[in-house]
């Protein structure tokens, strides 16, 4: 069996998907285009320094970040995920209950 290599390094241009698993402070996950890999910074050993955009679910460009990951927790991606699609029910489960009996 082989062994695995060092965690692939982000380049600039790739779309990641940051969650925990890259650093604890993505309790919310993000979407991230990379426009700079800081190799010149010192960090600690597995750790690096990106520049970039967080990226909404249409692929716009929300916010410029700076973010401090491991490689090994992040993911690529191919292109920008949808909106979480709409629960379905029955049609107006969602009504607010009806409140009787109160003044």
């Amino acid at each position: 069996m082989p062994e695995a290599g060092p965690p692939r390094k982000p380049q600039c241009g790739d779309l990641l998907h940051v969650t925990r698993a890259a650093s604890v402070q993505f309790v919310r996950p993000i979407v991230f285009r990379v426009i700079r890999v800081h190799d010149d910074w010192h960090t600690y050993h597995g750790w690096l320094w990106l520049d970039g955009y967080e990226v909404d679910a249409k692929g716009d460009a929300v916010a410029r970040r700076s973010i401090y990951v491991q490689p090994a927790g992040l993911r690529w991606l191919t292109s920008v995920p949808g909106p979480p699609a709409a629960r379905t029910g029955a049609p107006g489960a969602a009504r607010r209950p009806s409140v009787t009996g109160r003044r």
